[in-house]
């Protein structure tokens, strides 16, 4: 089947969520709505062991999570699959060093709720442009919410 072919998923998204009826929302609406794949971890340790270990093209993750911080978690990506994108989402859109750290570091930047064409329209960007790159070049565009250049 070719990636054209409506049955084929249009790329593999690792969810990495801890809040259950989120992590709901975002596997219903990527896999109906955008026709994705999507594998989902509440653990962003476990997230980084799968995404060093198995092929995904985009990683999609709460900025609230426990164990790791969602920077410490985009560090460690970077580092261990520098071409994959990464799109973070939070309900607490704050002004501090960090979060404006984790805005600056992450390919996507997304407040909840987020609408359901707003985060299918998010990853088909990010999946399509990682797919138009060479694998060995990393991934460093920048789509916002709220004032930004949306796709």
């Amino acid at each position: 089947m070719s990636r054209t072919d409506p049955g084929t998923p249009r790329g593999r998204i690792l969810l990495v969520e801890d809040d259950a009826d989120g992590a709901s929302y975002a596997v219903y609406v990527l896999t109906t709505m955008g026709h994705f794949e999507v594998g989902h971890t509440p653990d962003p340790a476990v997230a980084l062991q799968r995404a060093r270990s198995e092929p995904w093209d985009l990683v999609l993750a709460d900025v609230d999570l426990p164990h790791m911080t969602c920077t410490e978690l985009l560090e460690a990506l970077r580092q261990a699959v520098p071409a994959l994108p990464v799109a973070v989402m939070t309900a607490h859109v704050a002004v501090g060093a960090a979060m404006e750290s984790l805005r600056r570091s992450a390919d996507a930047f997304l407040e909840k709720p987020v609408p359901p064409a707003r985060l299918v329209a998010v990853a088909s960007a990010l999946i399509a442009g990682a797919a138009a790159r060479p694998r060995s070049e990393p991934v460093r565009r920048k789509t916002r919410d709220a004032g930004s250049a949306a796709p």
